[in-house]
């Protein structure tokens, strides 16, 4: 990576790059980061890739929320309003309770990948 220079970000989840690194490995090797990187993204409770797209997006458009914290939300997968505090702890805008509330009840829809 050195030498290279950053053209864009955009924030996605770790089911998407866990797609994105194992479609790679079919036609290359991965480096020693990518290794690392997708052995973490294996070991943790996701959500499918499908249903991680899906939850960032109605996340961003039914909730308004930024991607950034979309991309958390789904990578975190909170069980509790704890959870919901820790990743809205540096938002410049509060969410309250009840929006956290509804979130949660919004994520119980979905089942994590064991």
């Amino acid at each position: 990576m050195i030498g290279k220079e950053v053209i864009d970000t955009e924030p996605i989840t770790g089911s998407q790059v866990k797609k994105i690194l194992e479609e790679f490995r079919e036609d290359n090797e991965l480096n020693y980061e990518q290794n690392i990187t997708l052995n973490h993204l294996e070991r943790f409770d996701r959500y499918s890739a499908e249903d991680a797209e899906e939850i960032f997006q109605k996340l961003q458009d039914d909730f308004g929320l930024r991607a950034k914290v979309a991309a958390h939300i789904v990578d975190l997968v909170p069980k509790d309003l704890a959870d919901m505090r820790l990743i809205f702890a540096k938002e410049p805008s509060k969410t309250d309770k009840e929006d956290m509330e509804k979130i949660l009840e919004f994520l119980e829809q979905y089942d994590v990948e064991e």
